[in-house]
């Protein structure tokens, strides 16, 4: 197994900026590289400890889903192999965990979905019997299933800085209604769909965040990653239950590591032990092959 990628260095693309987890690079007018680090951001903090083999179990779970959802609407894939655009000797940085992909106008916003009463979510409806203005049934309990998905959108923050939850006037002000009405539509279908196939595999996908971008004819297109261990809840199936946050196959893992810390959630972040590295990284190819059962 390669060592952990912190950060790629490519020295043939102009490197347009790093995000909390991925580097992008200028391929030309119309095209971007992006690069998926083995970088594990919690609370919007980037950690110093990368997670081994992350970039790749999240390049091919957007990869299976990409395609799975390409009927609902486009999305940000070319076609183009990422090792067709890098110097030879700059390959094996981008095998396995890069993608070619068009270059889009991304929107202000982060479209999450939820199914299920959980995190941030919890709180709100702990505190206000809603979530992001959405006002749902008294006596949910922790964990509690949705009757229907609900379309809480959040403003995207830059890096070191929380994300903000909006409601939905929010949104229509920050996009224009049709964009938000067809961005909340597209965003619960997509999650439906994905909900519904992650079932049969014996996971529960409890909530995700999905980012869309325009093409110059204003073509709504699905953007950045889809429904990985990220940017989304992944729950096993058999051991879930109303009450309690359930063991998951994603990056709550850490989350919870660092709850337990005494850490104000600003950087810079705690150390992660050896073990939690290990178990993370299990996780999340855990994930992958038991959603696809295709061995990574």
């Amino acid at each position: 197994m390669s060592q952990p990628m912190y950060q790629s260095e490519i020295r043939s693309l102009p490197l347009l900026g790093r995000g909390k987890v991925r580097d992008i690079y200028a391929v030309d007018e119309d095209k971007l590289l992006i690069v998926t680090s083995d970088r594990l951001s919690a609370f919007d903090v980037v950690l110093d400890d990368p997670i081994p083999r992350k970039g790749e179990v999240l390049s091919a779970t957007a990869m299976f889903w990409f395609d799975r959802l390409s009927h609902i609407l486009p999305n940000q894939l070319t076609g183009i192999a990422p090792e067709d655009v890098v110097a030879p000797e700059e390959r094996s940085q981008v095998a396995g965990r890069a993608l070619v992909v068009k270059r889009l106008k991304p929107l202000p916003i982060e479209a999450v979905v939820r199914g299920y009463v959980i995190g941030g979510g919890w709180k709100d409806y702990q505190a206000t019997g809603a979530i992001c203005g959405i006002a749902l049934p008294p006596g949910l309990q922790q964990a509690a299933k949705l009757e229907k998905p609900i379309f809480t959108p959040s403003t995207k923050a830059e890096q070191g800085t929380h994300d903000e939850n909006i409601d939905f006037a929010k949104c229509e002000a920050l996009i224009g209604p049709a964009l938000a009405a067809q961005v909340r539509d597209t965003a619960i279908r997509l999650y439906t769909e994905a909900r519904d196939y992650a079932a049969t595999r014996g996971i529960i996908i409890a909530d995700t965040k999905f980012e869309f971008g325009l093409d110059e004819q204003g073509t709504l297109h699905l953007i950045d990653e889809a429904l990985t261990p990220d940017s989304s809840r992944f729950w096993p199936a058999d051991s879930y239950r109303e009450g309690i946050s359930p063991p998951s196959f994603d990056k709550q893992f850490v989350r919870d590591y660092l709850e337990t810390l005494d850490w104000d959630k600003t950087a810079p972040a705690p150390r992660l032990p050896a073990e939690v590295l290990d178990k993370t990284s299990a996780k999340y190819v855990e994930a992958y092959e038991r959603l696809t059962g295709r061995k990574l």
